[in-house]
């Protein structure tokens, strides 16, 4: 390791070494000095309080302090030589075995009882108990032999706080944390981007300050200093783009397209067979003063499963028509596409139909245009929509090839938005001669923060209301693993149900034999369970057991679209009791008369999906029973997760939860645009305060300097938080 000063950009390879830096390129994407700085502990050790060992998930890469309680060597029974088994605790009841093979008696007399040491594994079980196998770790302080610490090495963690660092099996946090004292003993930190005014109003540390505390703190005080700081820095950069972005959408050029009285839009309400929510009265009359102005409408539409955001958008779909411009909906499976097709031809009646026999004079025509068309279906479908009689256009990706061409786009809705790029909304908008008006719904509740942040460029409407009519769902976790009882209660519950004329879901995480799908998570499991349950391999069984005599159907995405459409049809027309589904009926799907859902391994599913899975029950007057099936432990973090989908059907709740289970990257788009996010230490859950001071602050930079010209290191900063791919990610939700 040489001495070398350091800036951002100075090449690891000339700090710590060839051979380290190619590890943390390799095991971490870190390459420069920058990189490694801004690779922040995830947490910090203190001595005397210790990580919760009862805490830990089989299969997690972990890095515990603990203390070892004792050791014992046995002969292994396979091969010739011995095993080390090291206890080690935590000091709050939890106990982990740490296991080693071969003859190590160097080992055995490093590892004394009393000994304090960071060990660092992915956490497996065997016979009920915790282990780490083979683990790397570091005592602290006295020198060791072997893997063990070198004196030189325990010096970081002389200090009463020892950083924690995301770390890999061949990069551990101690070799994390030695490079950073290397880096940080000859590092010159950047111009602080952050304007003096906005670090004295906010009483912010100033950058190299807080990038030294955050790796060595010399108190926590100055630790929650540091963090403040660098946290501040991402949430500012975020929402000065999105600032920009918003301020630049409000001054583009687009059409208005006013109400008119007495049209589509008028005929539409006065034939609607019940009356709209007083929140979806209120959402109507948002999104049509926007569609009225002459600026594209960005607006985010959230509501809860079965809250009504159909009619709403069907509503500023026929202003955009009255005012002769085209609608398009935008749908993520043909399923849902179908049945919008079909619910809103239903909705509309004659005023859909024009051109048809009893069709009302102003109508207009709703077309359906997915991939599985017949050519001769397809050439109509494609004519009827680029001559412009076709006001109402519905369809999966397939709206989004080369041939389908619009007489007059004027309003894009995005159904279900999560489940689409940005390269596939930003092909449709490209299909309108200016941009059109854009509304994205989502039945998936967004906490606050996170509509501030991630959508924090598109106005934002809620409902909260269910229409009148809606049934309870009561939620109960079968734990089949411990009571197997249960699960068979739980197939005579669904019997009952049908019995009394009603129908049943039962949702699989898998397909089945074949290529894996979007709509499924992988076969393997690094920690030995079995593969997750599937569609094709349960159905049967169900067929030959404990459903015996009943009508299943089975539905999944790698069916061809023409069957897909027929059994979501039989099913829908009562002729199937149930239906073996995989997530393809998780949005949009409804049929009134299914009470029941049962989902097998539900644990393999995520919050949110749960939430919306269990929407597909108790959408008409009888109340809805959704049975969550899960093998998952007691007191493990998947069933406490399952545990409180069942408490609660507030879909805002289970939205925080959501986000408390994910990573703040995900949320944040990293993994949409594949890069590494600078995103690292901002938490939307525990950080509205700061995130709204931040947004509170960028309006005003904005409004005074619309392109930061005049804060060029501010603006640099801004580009290295939210790159380009990420930025477009925020702009379009």
């Amino acid at each position: 390791m040489t001495g070398e000063a350091a800036t951002v950009d100075t090449p690891l390879k000339k700090l710590v070494g060839e051979r380290t830096a190619k590890a943390l390129a390799g095991h971490l994407d870190l390459h420069t000095a920058g990189d490694l700085i801004y690779h922040f502990p995830r947490r910090y050790d203190e001595r005397g309080e210790h990580t919760d060992i009862r805490s830990l998930d089989v299969g997690e890469q972990v890095t515990v302090l603990a203390q070892v309680q004792r050791t014992a060597v046995r002969p292994m029974r396979q091969r010739r030589g011995n095993l080390l088994e090291v206890t080690v605790g935590d000091g709050s009841g939890g106990v982990l075995t740490c296991t080693f093979f071969g003859n190590q008696a160097w080992r055995e007399r490093e590892l004394r009882p009393g000994r304090w040491g960071l060990f660092a594994g992915k956490v497996t079980e065997f016979r009920g108990k915790r282990q780490l196998n083979g683990p790397e770790y570091v005592l602290l302080g006295e020198g060791g032999e072997g893997e063990a610490a070198a004196n030189e090495e325990v010096e970081e963690f002389a200090g009463a706080l020892i950083p924690v660092y995301p770390a890999a099996a061949a990069v551990p946090t101690w070799v994390i944390a030695r490079c950073v004292r290397v880096v940080l003993d000859t590092f010159t930190p950047p111009e602080d981007p952050l304007p003096a005014t906005v670090r004295a109003t906010r009483n912010l540390a100033d950058i190299g300050t807080a990038l030294r505390e955050i790796h060595r703190p010399t108190s926590k005080e100055a630790l929650y200093r540091a963090r403040r700081r660098l946290k501040w820095d991402e949430a500012f950069a975020v929402q000065l783009t999105l600032v920009q972005r918003k301020q630049r959408a409000a001054a583009s050029p687009g059409r208005a397209r006013p109400a008119k009285a007495g049209g589509l839009l008028d005929a539409f309400d006065a034939r609607l067979p019940y009356e709209l929510t007083s929140g979806q009265q209120v959402v109507g009359r948002e999104i049509a003063a926007d569609l009225a102005r002459p600026h594209p409408m960005h607006r985010l539409l959230q509501g809860e499963v079965g809250s009504g955001k159909t009619v709403v958008a069907l509503r500023a779909m026929l202003q955009v028509v009255d005012a002769g411009g085209q609608a398009a909906l935008l749908a993520p499976t043909e399923v849902l596409a179908a049945q919008h097709h079909r619910g809103i031809l239903d909705l509309l009646g004659p005023l859909g139909r024009a051109g048809e026999l009893g069709a009302a004079d102003d109508a207009t025509r709703v077309e359906l245009v997915t991939g599985s068309l017949g050519a001769a279906a397809r050439r109509r479908a494609l004519a009827e929509v680029a001559e412009g009689r076709a006001g109402i256009v519905l369809g999966t990706h397939a709206l989004l090839y080369e041939g389908v061409d619009f007489h007059d786009l004027g309003l894009v809705v995005v159904d279900e938005q999560h489940r689409f790029g940005v390269e596939q909304r930003d092909a449709l908008r490209a299909k309108a001669e200016q941009p059109p008006h854009v509304l994205v719904m989502t039945a998936t509740p967004i906490p606050r923060t996170v509509a501030m942040t991630v959508y924090g460029d598109l106005e934002t409407s809620t409902l909260s209301q269910l229409p009148q009519g809606r049934s309870p769902i009561a939620s109960h976790v079968v734990p089949a693993a411990e009571k197997p009882a249960f699960l068979d209660r739980a197939w005579r519950r669904l019997r009952e149900e049908v019995t009394k004329g009603h129908q049943a879901y039962v949702v699989c995480p898998r397909i089945g034999e074949g290529p894996v799908s979007d709509e499924e998570p992988p076969r393997e499991d690094d920690n030995g369970r079995r593969p997750p349950l599937a569609v094709t391999e349960v159905a049967p069984l169900l067929a030959e057991g404990p459903l015996h005599g009943l009508r299943i159907g089975v539905l999944h995405g790698r069916l061809p679209a023409d069957e897909k459409d027929a059994v979501m049809r039989a099913y829908a027309d009562g002729e199937l009791d149930v239906l073996v589904a995989t997530t393809v009926v998780e949005v949009g799907v409804n049929v009134p008369n299914a009470t029941v859902m049962i989902v097998l391994d539900a644990d393999r599913f995520g919050v949110s999906q749960l939430h919306q899975l269990r929407g597909r029950v108790g959408r008409g007057s009888a109340a809805g029973l959704c049975l969550l099936v899960t093998e998952a432990a007691e007191g493990s973090s998947a069933r406490e997760r399952l545990d409180a989908v069942a408490s609660t059907t507030d879909g805002f709740k289970l939205a925080e939860l959501d986000l408390e289970q994910r990573r703040e990257g995900d949320v944040l788009g990293a993994t949409q645009s594949g890069r590494r996010s600078h995103l690292r230490l901002l938490s939307l859950l525990r950080d509205t305060e700061l995130i709204r001071d931040a947004r509170a602050e960028a309006i005003e930079l904005v409004e005074d300097d619309p392109d930061l010209s005049r804060h060029p290191a501010l603006a640099a900063s801004v580009a290295a938080l939210v790159d380009e791919e990420h930025a477009e990610y925020l702009e379009k939700g």
